[in-house]
This record gives structure tokens, C-alpha cells and sequence, in this order.
């Protein structure tokens, strides 16, 4: 693999949908080893426009004359196989790599560290970057989001250690063959590319099978999948973490505050201290103490791991306070699985204290609507008032008769209101001072949340 890095150097790569969370990151860190770059993406954005400063060229359009004078050219999940570009360069034989291909490239030279899981990968790979940079050390990263006190979702560091967000969706997270291993929780997802729960848990099976044999897979002992997955695999060094006793690494003493935690970790019998977490809700509490327990198999400073863990700020969409007007807070989150928006709504009830916990929700994708149409109502309806918007489909063809309508249909504080402006207008009219307000979905529901805060200025403004 490392024959593979040397192969590139030189070489003009190009990302067709470069402004893409995942594909943007490993952009970055490409610029960072000296690579000419180029790509494109279907809009313009603060990512592409942060690329193009960093010696990128980017075309906002997809056209197949993009792809020409390129060697190498890298495509994602979200690219159709009808796309011109991606037609282009087979047409021209050029070498094509999946962005887990290349990520695993990027990863060969390095001592590697994957976070996998159906729900925390993001936040989990941006807590481990933080801790390791706590203890001194200056690891490079590809993280699926923006860690919120750098503004970055990837770095190329001087380190030995690589963090990663292992994509679990299409199965192609076997190609990164990790030093180590962080898995916490498996769950059945995306099942647009997975028909079972069953087709899940070999994927994650077929994962661990790749983890390098001196290496160590670290597991959720409270997560049933992520625990099956941790028995299963004796041929690798293993260590649990979680609240259930016998754990490695166990938590407890937890203290759950509006926009935080306090806990006490207890490593094989014997105390650590306190972790105090600036993030809410019980599962960064187990996110974080994955941290903890990757931390001290690599015999890491736990001292220097939980003050790293203190400062952390959270990532870009992870329960994102937005703005605060009149006493209505405005998050943004990335949840789009029922149990991520139970997670999340959890926490929002915690921070909205005695007001209103207000949803606009938008779900991703017809097949994993489809599939989980009464799981959305029943958490969706732990709100004080839910507005659901129509699916974004994503690359999905839409399906016959599958609406957000068939949610609403089995709730009892649900609203269907497909139209942004009507939908935004009606929470900015309906919200009083004490409310939280949260928009909530992996499609483009975020670029609601600054639209609501200036209506709920402009509303209080005039009312003055």
C-alpha cells in the first residue's frame, strides 16, 4: 500500500463531488502531501472555496471535460454510476478509487485508528483527535464533520497516529485494515445497501477481520451488536467500555447537565477521576469513554486524555447551537436514524429545561423511511410539536406511495408541512422565550436553522 502513496505522487487527482464531507476532508489532506488536485461539485461552498485557497482547482458543475488531463480520479457514495465524469474517466481508463480506497491509501504510511458504528462515529473521531492532540501528540485525521474549535474535518499531521471515520454504509470500510479499532454500536442501517440486520453485523464482522493482529478492537459493552461483535472476535486484543460492570473501562457517577456531563471512569478496577464533558446526553458520555479506552491501549496519559476530553467543543451539525434570540435556542443536528433522534432529543429536553421541545424534521432517503415509518413516529413524538418536511431523497428514485405524510399519519403531535418557508414560518410565529427549537435530518433541513433565528429577530424586533 505504501507503493500505492508513492504511486500518486505527481500525479493530478480528481474528486468528482469534492465538497462533500468525507471527500473534502481527504482533498484537504491530498493538498497537505503535495498532490495536484482538481474536482468538482454541483455547488459552490465555504468547503470548496476553503479548497480552492489551499491550491485546489474546482468546477461547480459536473461535465466530462473535467475529468481530462487528470491520472487518477476518486468518486463517492453519493455519485451515481451514470455520472459524465465518472463515465469519462472509464472511457479513458484512468485509474478510479472509491473514497475508501484512497482514504485507506492516505491511512498506509501511518499507525491507524478507525471509529466505526452505525450511530457517534463522527464525534467519537473528533473527541479521539482532540485527546491525542492533548497529549501532545499531532495526529492527522479524515473525520465526517467539522471539529468545532479548529474548523476543520481533516489534517495532515507530523504524528505517527491517523484518525478515521470508518463509513460503514456501503461496506467499504474493509478497505482501511487498521492498526486499532473503535466500534460503538451496531445497528441496522442504511438499508438501502443492507436488506437485514443480519447483512449489517457480517459487515462489521468482515471490518474486525481486518484490524491488524497487534492491534486492539475497542466495543461498547452496553451496545448489544457492538458487544456480540467484541465476543465474537478472541483472535485480537479486545477491551470493553461502558456502564455495564465488567467492563475495561467503566463509567459511572454519571451526572447529566444541560450542555454537558459529569462522570467518574474506572480503569480495571482502579479510578482515573472525573470526566467533565462541554457536549450533552449520555451517549458522548460513552463516546467519550471510547476515547479513554483507545487512549490508554495505545498507554496514553489518562490525565492528558480527560483534559482533552474537557475542552472539547463538539462537532459542525451535533446538537449545533445555531443562535439564541429572546430566550428560543436554535440547534442543528445531523440525526437521522430513530436512535440517534431519541439520543438527541433527550438532550434537547435536558437544555430546554421548562419550555418546549420544537422539531422540524426531515427525512433521508425513501428506503430507510420506508423501512422505519412507525420507529420515526414514536420518537418524534417525544417532541412537544414536530413539523416533518418531505424526504430528501439523496441519490435515491423516489418510491411509490412512501411520503412523510405516513409518518405524521402515526403520530399524535405531528404536522406535515412540506413547503421551507411555510414550515419555518410557522415555528418562528409558534416559539416562546424558554422553547428549543431543533432542526433535525442528514439532507438540507440545516440551511433552516439560520433562517429561523433572523425571523425570530426580525419577529421580536417589531414587536419592541
Amino acid at each position: 500500500m505504501a507503493t500505492r502513496m508513492h504511486s500518486l505522487r505527481g500525479k493530478r487527482i480528481h474528486f468528482i463531488g469534492i465538497g462533500g464531507a468525507g471527500m473534502s476532508g481527504l482533498a484537504r489532506i491530498a493538498l497537505s502531501e503535495g498532490f495536484n488536485v482538481s474536482g468538482s461539485d454541483a455547488k459552490d461552498s465555504s468547503v470548496v472555496t476553503a479548497l480552492r485557497v489551499l491550491g485546489a482547482h474546482i468546477d461547480v458543475t459536473h461535465d466530462a471535460k473535467h475529468v481530462d488531463g487528470s491520472e487518477v480520479v476518486v468518486f463517492s457514495t453519493a455519485i451515481t454510476s451514470n455520472n459524465v465524469e465518472l463515465a469519462r474517466a472509464k472511457e479513458l481508463g484512468l485509474e478510479i478509487l472509491s473514497r475508501a480506497q484512497l482514504l485507506s491509501i492516505l491511512m498506509s504510511e501511518s499507525k491507524s485508528i478507525a471509529v466505526a458504528g452505525t450511530h457517534g462515529k463522527t464525534t467519537t473521531s473528533s473527541m479521539m483527535a482532540v485527546a491525542l492532540q492533548s497529549c501532545g501528540l499531532d495526529p492527522s485525521f479524515a473525520i465526517g464533520g467539522t471539529i468545532t474549535a479548529s474548523g476543520s474535518n481533516a489534517h495532515k499531521g507530523t504524528g505517527s497516529l491517523f484518525v478515521a471515520e470508518a463509513d460503514e454504509s456501503d461496506g467499504s470500510f474493509v478497505e482501511y485494515h487498521p492498526f486499532a479499532a473503535i466500534v460503538t454500536n451496531v445497528e441496522h442501517d442504511h438499508v438501502d445497501f443492507f436488506a437485514t440486520p443480519e447483512s449489517v453485523v457480517d459487515a462489521f464482522n468482515s471490518f474486525v477481520q481486518t484490524i491488524n493482529p497487534q492491534g486492539c478492537l475497542v466495543f461498547c459493552n452496553d451496545d448489544a451488536g457492538s458487544r456480540a461483535l467484541g465476543e465474537a472476535h478472541s483472535e485480537i486484543s479486545r477491551v470493553s467500555y461502558g456502564t455495564t460492570s465488567g467492563s475495561d473501562l467503566l463509567v459511572d457517577q454519571i451526572e447529566l447537565l444541560p450542555m454537558g456531563s459529569r462522570s467518574r471512569v474506572i480503569w480495571r478496577g482502579k479510578s482515573l477521576g472525573k470526566l467533565e464533558l462541554r457536549v450533552p446526553g449520555h451517549h458522548n458520555v460513552l463516546n467519550a469513554v471510547s476515547v479513554v479506552a483507545m487512549g490508554l491501549s495505545l498507554d496514553l496519559d489518562a490525565n492528558s486524555i480527560l483534559e482533552g476530553l474537557g475542552t472539547f467543543q463538539g462537532t459542525g451539525r451535533r446538537f449545533e447551537l445555531i443562535g439564541t434570540v429572546h430566550g428560543i435556542r436554535v440547534v442543528d443536528d445531523y440525526g437521522h436514524h430513530p436512535t440517534e433522534i431519541a439520543a438527541t432529543l433527550e438532550a434537547a429536553r435536558r437544555f430546554a429545561g421548562d419550555g418546549r421541545v420544537i422539531v422540524i424534521f426531515q427525512p433521508h432517503r425513501y428506503s430507510r423511511t420506508k423501512a422505519f415509518i412507525t420507529e420515526f413516529a414514536k420518537v418524534l413524538d417525544r417532541a412537544d410539536r414536530a413539523v416533518l418536511l418531505e424526504i430528501y431523497a439523496a441519490s435515491e428514485t423516489a418510491i411509490k406511495g412512501i411520503s412523510a405524510q405516513l409518518i405524521v399519519d402515526q403520530m399524535k403531535n405531528g404536522e406535515f408541512i412540506p413547503n421551507f418557508i411555510d414550515a419555518t414560518q410557522s415555528l418562528i410565529e409558534d416559539a416562546k422565550p424558554g422553547d428549543v427549537i431543533l432542526t433535525l435530518g442528514a439532507g438540507d433541513v440545516s440551511s433552516l436553522a439560520p433562517i429561523i433565528v433572523e425571523g425570530l429577530y426580525k419577529r421580536f424586533s417589531e414587536n419592541e
